[in-house]
């Protein structure tokens, strides 16, 4: 059973829910990572959501789960995911929709190469779904239009905004920080005075915060909500503070209305308090790696298979080693929000069949 459902029972029957997920996901020490680093020891802890399903993890499965059960209540057959030619939120959707009995699709525009957004690509490919390629991110509002127009006769799509960063999709982490503090309660890891997570589309953070506030309420794991450090991954303005915090007030209504209660809804001032948003470990924008994180990406390589990525996981990860480095209070946990799956093999017939900008973006033509 999904945290979310064993604090407030009554949401089981109103929120559409599909399992994509292997939960609650463990809570692992960092000091293999972290173990020349002086005061390092105990100090910083990992969640790791990369294991959230074999099939493909990280963080997104967790908003799919959410996302998919609305869109089938609706009458979807079909789901698009929207974001860059490597999205994360794109190669869980395509690689776990068939589970959910929908089939997937992807609207999808250029992004910086890496070898991890090579490799998602090629992974969206092998799966074979409808694909919208676009020559730039500005073109999106017109790719979202075009698939809503799809499969009129005898089917139905459901789009999803980027990362699917809605109030909906938010409630995929609430129920994972509930999920923590349950963790915390039983002792698998002492509670954290701050967790650091990777922000870009937003919703994992927004939804992070309004779980972490409510486990406080309910006194599950601590008492006081342990900060928030969301390290961008992309730029101002997605990953304004007060956006975020905007995001996590609406998912914090929607938790009202859904369980018909006011008193549940959490002030956009208590939200924004509890979150730092650290834009240090950027470097030239996304995409694009830095040396940090190929420091961090070489140190976490010590844990049992958490690989990192230049794009995302390592920029975060960055963030911890130099508060360890920095003897900044602890304990720290550190959200491990990129998939370690192993991802599927690629297919030359499926990578011939790709659109042409998808193809020169891999350098096949």
């Amino acid at each position: 059973m999904r945290a979310i459902f064993e604090v407030w029972p009554a949401l089981e029957e109103r929120v559409p829910w599909v399992e994509l997920g292997h939960f609650p996901t463990p809570i692992e020490s960092l000091d293999a990572a972290l173990d020349d680093i002086a005061g390092g020891q105990g100090r910083a802890w990992v969640k790791r959501d990369d294991r959230t399903s074999p099939i493909y993890g990280g963080n997104k499965v967790r908003t799919l789960e959410v996302l998919f059960g609305d869109a089938i209540s609706k009458g979807a057959t079909h789901i698009y995911s929207t974001g860059a030619f490597g999205s994360n939120h794109a190669t869980a959707t395509v690689l776990h929709a068939p589970a959910a009995g929908l089939k997937p699709g992807a609207v999808l525009f250029p992004q910086p190469r890496s070898d991890t957004a090579v490799a998602n690509l090629k992974a969206i490919l092998q799966a074979r779904p409808q694909l919208l390629a676009l020559p730039h991110w500005s073109t999106l509002p017109i790719g979202i239009w075009a698939a809503r127009r799809r499969h009129g006769a005898g089917g139905r799509s459901a789009v999803m905004v980027p990362g699917g960063a809605t109030p909906l999709g938010g409630l995929g982490y609430v129920s994972a920080g509930l999920e923590l503090a349950m963790q915390v309660r039983d002792g698998a890891a002492p509670a954290p005075k701050e967790i650091i997570v990777g922000v870009g589309s937003t919703c994992t953070t927004a939804g992070l915060l309004v779980g972490l506030h409510h486990a406080a309420r309910q006194n599950i794991g601590w008492t006081t909500a342990p900060n928030v450090r969301a390290v961008r991954v992309t730029p101002w303005p997605v990953t304004s503070r007060r956006r975020i915090a905007w995001l996590a007030r609406k998912v914090s209504l929607l938790l009202a209305d859904l369980l018909g209660d006011p008193q549940a809804q959490i002030a956009y001032k208590t939200l924004l308090g509890s979150l730092q948003v650290d834009g240090r470990f950027l470097g030239k924008g996304y995409g694009f790696p830095t040396e940090g994180g190929h420091e961090a990406i070489a140190r976490f390589e010590r844990l049992d298979g958490l690989k990192l990525d230049t794009t995302y996981s390592a920029k975060a990860a960055a963030a911890v080693v130099d508060a360890v480095k920095g003897q900044e209070r602890g304990p720290l946990l550190y959200w491990a929000t990129k998939s370690t799956a192993p991802l599927p093999e690629g297919d030359p017939d499926a990578l011939a069949q790709a659109p042409w900008l998808m193809r020169r973006w891999l350098g096949s033509v």
